[in-house]
């Protein structure tokens, strides 16, 4: 009994080493999902950020298109990699509107001219107010929103190159 106790000690901690160890493996998913997947978007029109491009509005999303709208910032690095896969979606047809959050003129317009433009217009939101309003909580964040104006789907971070078949098809099964 005496050294059964003696090795209990050691058993605590090896089962202590599995759990931990274990969280460490598989860490658990701490994506925000936005609570407004199925929902309409919510109103809005923010001013233009780009010279000769619209701003972006709540009803622009009304138009009976299906749309992606995209949440970036030219800080943002992420951003910066998911460009090319958003100009791969233009190209394919896929209309696609940006909100850009707490930027300026100047640092979205060289954002823009460094990687491309795919957008048909871009909304300036200063203080993320239309972000938080999507239950954005971070950035890129792509909204899949139907031709009524609900938000039927949330894409969190940067679109990869292996993302861009399921968008599509998400976005022509909306049509």
């Amino acid at each position: 009994m005496r050294k059964l106790l003696l090795w209990l000690p050691l058993g605590g901690f090896a089962l202590l080493f599995v759990v931990v160890a274990s969280g460490l493996y598989r860490p658990a998913d701490r994506t925000v999902r936005s609570a407004m997947v199925g929902k309409p978007l919510p109103g809005f029109d923010l001013p233009a950020m780009v010279e000769g491009q619209p701003g972006v509005s709540a009803a622009a999303f009304r138009t009976g298109t299906p749309r992606l709208l995209n949440v970036f910032a030219s800080w943002c690095v992420p951003c910066i990699a998911e460009a090319p896969q958003l100009l791969r979606l233009k190209a394919m047809g896929v209309p696609i509107d940006g909100i850009a959050i707490r930027d300026t003129r100047a640092d979205v317009a060289a954002f823009l001219a460094r990687g491309g433009n795919p957008y048909a217009g871009v909304g300036d939101d200063p203080r993320s107010a239309v972000q938080l309003a999507l239950g954005s909580s971070g950035v890129p964040e792509t909204f899949l929103v139907d031709g009524k104006g609900v938000i039927l789907r949330q894409h969190v971070g940067d679109i990869r190159s292996d993302d861009v078949d399921a968008l599509y098809a998400a976005w022509k099964a909306a049509r």
